[in-house]
């Protein structure tokens, strides 16, 4: 009875460390990524300026919303700024911004003009609006997924898709 105890015990000491191993993976992965959304940020009025600059510059407006605490929002962020050529795509095609959504500020007023009650979506997401402010794509990011990164392929689809022609 006493080994049945001890396997036991060990088995829940082992279960123990991969989990705070996998939790410092974590910890570790966020601290080597930027922070991109702000969450003093007035939204509303953000936007209103992106969209009277994208009728000047003939753009669409890509907002990703989510938070700095969501690791798959960082590293969406993280892959955009550093695969060369989605970063000169999104500078010649889109303005983007990063719509944060958390305790501190969660711009309700935003989310609620530009993505309907009924949508379920994890973050982070996208949406995207034409040059006048109007909604033309709400986009879950786990179609672009692969792995613990995102699909280039599908990622340029996307981007491709939803620019001004």
């Amino acid at each position: 009875m006493q080994r049945i105890i001890k396997v036991i015990v060990l088995c829940f000491v082992c279960i123990s460390i991969q989990q705070a191993n996998a939790q410092t993976k974590s910890v570790v992965e966020k601290d080597t990524l930027s922070f991109p959304y702000d969450p003093e940020a007035n939204a509303k009025e953000d936007l209103d300026k992106l969209i009277t600059q994208a009728a000047k510059e003939s753009k669409h407006i890509i907002i990703q919303a989510g938070g700095n605490w969501c690791i798959w929002c960082l590293r969406f962020n993280d892959y955009i700024h550093k695969t060369a050529d989605i970063k000169q795509y999104l500078q010649n095609n889109y303005l983007y911004y990063h719509l944060n959504y958390s305790k501190e500020n969660k711009n309700d007023d935003v989310f609620q003009k530009y993505v309907p009650d009924s949508l379920k979506l994890g973050y982070p997401f996208f949406i995207v609006l034409d040059s006048k402010g109007e909604v033309l794509k709400i986009q879950e990011s786990g179609a672009l997924e692969d792995g613990k990164s995102y699909s280039k392929d599908r990622v340029m689809e996307f981007f491709r898709t939803w620019a001004k022609k």
